[in-house]
């Protein structure tokens, strides 16, 4: 039998609590198995009625994007690559992961998108279902 590590992990984040958890987790078992870190933020923007506010939204993906390798990095964690796709971010998730080749995804249970969720349920959810990779769901401890 082959052994399962090292091998490519996919972190999806958003910017809320529940991804912080899921970056930690995320350095936590790329530095402990030799794996590489690769870290994802989908902006959604059909999110954004107004055309006006479409580079806003790309300009606050990318800031989040750094703030969150920057905290990455200074927990020790190595980022082979970051990536920044606009899109339905649990569709783009799966779509990334097959393309890099994941052997597992981690992302928050909840995310920023509360309205979309509510109607839709959580994009972590529709990972899950979707995912050709085990996914792990970061939740906060109660």
């Amino acid at each position: 039998m082959m052994d399962p590590f090292p091998m490519t992990i996919l972190l999806a984040t958003d910017g809320s609590e529940e991804a912080e958890l899921a970056a930690r987790m995320a350095v936590g078992i790329a530095k402990g198995t030799d794996s590489s870190l690769h870290v994802v933020n989908v902006v959604d923007l059909k999110a954004a009625a107004d055309p006006r506010l479409r580079q806003p939204l790309r300009e606050r993906a990318r800031e989040l994007l750094d703030a969150q390798e920057t905290r990455m990095r200074e927990a020790g964690g190595v980022i082979a690559t970051r990536h920044l796709i606009e899109g339905q971010p649990d569709r783009e998730i799966v779509r990334l992961a097959e393309k890099i080749g994941a052997g597992l995804i981690v992302t928050g249970s909840r995310g920023l998108g509360g309205v979309r969720r509510a109607l839709m349920g959580s994009v972590s959810d529709t990972v899950v279902r979707h995912a050709h990779c085990p996914v792990m769901v970061v939740r906060p401890e109660k």
